[in-house]
């Protein structure tokens, strides 16, 4: 049995997802902690971020389709797909970043390092779909 090779874009999409995962266990940002006030933290499962890791869990289970598959195939393993997938999580943390900016509670990196790690992955996301739909179609 011979298994086909991930590639780059599908390297860059399992980073990138991986990337926004850890980010949902750090905090998206910080509020208080001056003048006495307690501080807050909220993390990615708040708000639209949970598209963020409804949208990377997905591009994962995706990924990992053509391996768990006899026939080494998935009809879900379509550049379509990934590009959706990636549209989906890049549109929730736009949005989550909107309500953020609502509540004046956007942050630098140490005050909000899992919206950073977000971003970082999510641009990662966007470069392996970008690659994947460059490749050439495979032979069926």
């Amino acid at each position: 049995m011979s298994r086909r090779g991930l590639g780059r874009g599908r390297v860059l999409l399992g980073l990138g997802a991986l990337m926004a995962l850890v980010s949902m266990a750090l905090p998206w940002f910080t509020a208080g902690g001056r003048f006495g006030l307690p501080v807050r933290e909220g993390r990615g499962f708040e708000g639209a971020g949970i598209v963020v890791f409804v949208g990377a869990v997905a591009i994962l289970a995706v990924l990992a389709l053509p391996y768990a598959s006899k026939a080494e195939r998935s009809s879900f393993d379509r550049p379509i797909t990934f590009i959706a997938l990636a549209g989906l999580a890049v549109a929730g943390y736009i949005i989550r970043l909107v309500q953020l900016v609502g509540q004046d509670s956007l942050g630098l990196p140490d005050r909000a390092p899992g919206l950073w790690v977000a971003g970082a992955g999510l641009l990662l996301i966007a470069w392996g779909a970008a690659e994947v739909l460059a490749q050439p179609a495979p032979a069926r």
